[in-house]
C-alpha cells in the first residue's frame, strides 16, 4: 500500500490550490472567533446575541463545524466578534 504525503490537512482535503486558501483562511477565522467567545466568559445564548446569531448556529460555530460557514460569512462573523459589544 503507498500512502501520500501531503504538505498539510488542507492539501489533503483540497482538489485545487483555490480550495486550500478558502479552507486556510476558513479555519484561521473561525479559530480566532471561538478564541474571542472564550475570553468573553459569558453564556453562549449571549454570545449567540453579540455575533448576531441564532442559537443553533452559534453551536455549529463554536463546535467546529467549518462545511457549514462560507468565507464572507465568517469575515462577517469576525468583525462582530472583534466589536466591542453594543449598549443595550
Amino acid at each position: 500500500m503507498n500512502a501520500e504525503i501531503y504538505e498539510s490537512v488542507w492539501d489533503a482535503l483540497a482538489d485545487t490550490e483555490q480550495e486550500e486558501a478558502n479552507l486556510k483562511a476558513r479555519s484561521g477565522l473561525l479559530y480566532e472567533i471561538r478564541r474571542a467567545v472564550q475570553r468573553w466568559g459569558i453564556p453562549q445564548e449571549e454570545a449567540a446575541k453579540r455575533l448576531g446569531l441564532t442559537r443553533p448556529r452559534t453551536t455549529d460555530l463554536l463546535r467546529g463545524k467549518l462545511a457549514k460557514f462560507s468565507l464572507d460569512a465568517l469575515v462577517n462573523i469576525a468583525a462582530s466578534a472583534t466589536s466591542p459589544p453594543s449598549a443595550a
